[in-house]
């Protein structure tokens, strides 16, 4: 966490903990007064990710939303919303997630469905999950490396992956960021908040 100017705490969302060196590491862009603390929630909870879905709950089991998912992983990887928004898609509306949706837009982290239209009330299928993911890290210059020794042919569904997501899914299987259950990568399956929260980490 970081001490701003007015003595506010301020949580840092992309520090992490490296178990092999014994070392927290973060980005950040001035110098400041920075401490290490431990925050006994979720991922995505202790770094201001999401507030869940009221009540003190997080619903891991719920079905994730395409304006959800943009709005979580931007937030997980500092990505600010556009305050004001001048081309945006065309079914933004004026919501808690239009100032993302445009930010994605601009910054090529989405090119939408078609139509010039995001569908954020649409479930959000495996691989446009992957495929976000991967254009956002690729704007950060954060793309993962690492090689597992696997590719899109090492699994029997790689066939109903979409030829847009191709790309994002054979670099996040090859360098581990993806590994598949029973040797399927299911992308065209439906995603759960839960599931998110392990993308996201």
């Amino acid at each position: 966490m970081v001490i701003d100017g007015s003595g506010n705490v301020v949580t840092i969302p992309n520090g992490r903990y490296d178990a092999a060196t014994g070392t927290v590491t973060f980005s950040t862009t001035h110098f400041s007064d920075y401490a290490v603390t431990y925050n006994k929630v979720s991922f995505i909870a202790a770094r201001d990710i999401t507030s869940g879905t009221g009540n003190g709950n997080y619903s891991p089991e719920a079905k994730l939303m395409r304006g959800e998912f943009i709005v979580l992983m931007m937030r997980a990887y500092g990505i600010a919303p556009d305050t004001n928004p001048t081309d945006n898609f065309s079914d933004a509306g004026n919501t808690w997630y239009t100032g993302y949706l445009s930010a994605a837009k601009r910054l090529g982290i989405s090119a939408g469905i078609g139509s010039n239209m995001y569908a954020p009330g649409n479930q959000i299928t495996r691989q446009e999950m992957f495929t976000l993911l991967y254009n956002a890290l690729k704007v950060i210059g954060q793309l993962p490396e690492g090689d597992s020794d696997k590719t899109l042919s090492d699994f029997t569904d790689a066939g109903q992956i979409d030829s847009w997501a191709k790309e994002a899914m054979s670099l996040l299987v090859e360098t581990g960021t993806i590994s598949g259950s029973g040797g399927k990568l299911n992308p065209t399956g439906t995603t759960t908040h839960a599931e998110m929260a392990q993308v996201l980490v």
